[in-house]
């Protein structure tokens, strides 16, 4: 369940889970870059937000958080003007991939849900994590990976769109700012 707050302070609405957690730091493209992971307890919430709900989250696990999600952005961003991840990056998503123990499973409703372990449930959720940005960096959708041209956004998405045009992250927001600045200036 994502509580009223979650919504306040982050972007939920990207399809990809991964790059959903490459927007916890947003305007990267802009002049301030905004960190919205900036405490231990905002990594608790965004994970529960994202379905991976961890009771707790130590200062060094909120730091591999960190490293791996700016992994998965410049790995993301590699792969959007079709070069290959740095071997760093790609090294870092491998190895929270592997280190995760999550299951995925089904719950009372037939959703899906990831099952973490008592022991790490932090490194399980990052692992989810890493593995969904390696199924969709190196799947053969990794083609229609994009970076938005909002104006300072930059942040990644997959474009499903029919003809491949998409231009924003977020028609909702992105979309909608380059739109009301072209009616502004008409």
């Amino acid at each position: 369940m994502v509580t009223v707050e979650a919504r306040q302070l982050f972007r939920l609405d990207n399809e990809v889970l991964a790059f959903r957690f490459t927007a916890t730091m947003s305007d990267r493209a802009g002049g301030a870059p905004q960190e919205r992971l900036s405490s231990h307890g905002r990594l608790k919430l965004w994970l529960h937000a994202a379905g991976l709900g961890v009771p707790d989250v130590s200062p060094a696990e909120l730091q591999d958080a960190l490293n791996l999600r700016e992994a998965i952005y410049r790995a993301g961003l590699a792969v959007t003007v079709t070069q290959r991840p740095d071997p760093g990056d790609a090294a870092i998503l491998n190895r929270a991939a592997t280190a995760g123990q999550s299951r995925p499973a089904l719950d009372e409703n037939g959703l899906a849900v990831w099952n973490l372990s008592k022991e790490a449930p932090v490194p399980d959720a990052l692992g989810v994590l890493a593995a969904d940005a390696i199924h969709v960096l190196g799947g053969p959708d990794r083609d229609r990976i994009k970076a938005c041209e909002g104006p300072g956004c930059a942040g990644l998405f997959l474009d499903t769109s029919r003809g491949a045009n998409r231009r924003w992250c977020s028609m909702n927001t992105c979309g909608n700012r380059v739109k009301k600045a072209r009616l502004a200036n008409r």
